[in-house]
């Protein structure tokens, strides 16, 4: 695996592990997201990064043949307009400045409006007659008052554009699939809560994480023993990430350093004696370790084992 220095490149395989159809879905999690199917309420999702909230929505698109999740990132600008549709006034001004100095025709208003992920899907449901999957991720990084502010148009799937004096609704029979996901930074409105299914992604316990990595990287890839043992060390690892008061590596971390493992050949019945590689595992925690602090830790928990 020495890429870098044979200036090489891997294939690419990552989104072969992140395909939707290889997204494992937990009882609870089903539960919860057809009762807000049932009530045409948008789903809340938390829980840890990298705990699947985000992969959820783009599993539910393919799951129903929805096409691609529609998406919208959250920021700390984020005004409820955002998530519907952006004019772009100052681009549209100097169009008009040059136009008017080329004296050539001057294009519609509407030219310049760009929908965004639940305007695109309102849009779509009343225009051609099409249902989507809305994705508002981390929603808990926008302003305060964000949620409070669409909380009509989630409701009634209906926007204004001023700009061209005109609505759009989605009929009750096409409404989006609305998934919301927060990393719970900060607590979200009540009155916003109270509109919607919530739902906790709890990491998983072993037996879970285990069926996870059968769906991500496939049944026949690794020996059922060592891959428990992996999973037991990945486990030691969040419990040493807790002790350095550092972020814990989550699911998405595990998949990607089963997959690293088994590219640098490593030998799984190593773990734990004085045989094991050490640089070769030193090289694998850069994926779990985001901290030099976890990094220090965990290189003394391997130096420990002689």
């Amino acid at each position: 695996m020495q890429h870098y220095e044979n200036k090489t490149l891997p294939p690419v395989k990552r989104e072969n592990w992140n395909h939707p159809a290889r997204y494992r879905v937990s009882p609870g999690l089903a539960d919860a997201f057809n009762v807000a199917l049932e009530l045409s309420l948008p789903l809340i999702l938390t829980g840890e990064a990298g705990t699947g909230k985000t992969q959820f929505a783009h599993h539910v698109a393919d799951r129903f043949g929805m096409g691609q999740a529609l998406v919208f990132n959250a920021k700390t600008t984020s005004v409820a307009t955002d998530l519907f549709y952006r004019y772009q006034a100052v681009k549209h001004f100097q169009y008009i400045q040059s136009k008017r100095e080329q004296e050539k025709e001057i294009k519609n208003t509407g030219d310049f409006i760009e929908y965004q992920a639940l305007g695109l899907a309102i849009r779509n449901a009343q225009e051609k007659g099409t249902r989507s999957v809305v994705l508002i991720d981390e929603i808990d990084k926008a302003p305060r008052d964000f949620p409070n502010d669409i909380l009509n148009e989630l409701e009634g799937l209906r926007f204004d554009v001023p700009e061209l004096e005109t609505s759009f609704q989605a009929p009750q029979e096409l409404r989006p699939v609305i998934i919301l996901t927060s990393n719970s930074e900060k607590n979200l409105p009540a009155p916003f809560l109270r509109r919607c299914v919530f739902y906790n992604i709890d990491f998983p316990d072993e037996k879970e994480l285990y069926e996870i990595i059968r769906l991500k990287l496939g049944a026949e890839e690794m020996e059922q023993g060592r891959l428990n043992r992996l999973i037991e060390e990945f486990d030691a690892i969040r419990k040493v990430a807790a002790q350095a008061n550092t972020k814990k590596p989550a699911t998405a971390e595990l998949i990607s350093w089963l997959a690293v493992l088994q590219q640098l050949g490593f030998d799984v019945d190593t773990l734990g004696t004085p045989g094991v590689d050490k640089k070769t595992l030193m090289q694998s925690y850069t994926v779990l370790a985001k901290s030099d602090e976890l990094r220090q830790a965990l290189k003394k928990r391997i130096d420990d084992w002689g």
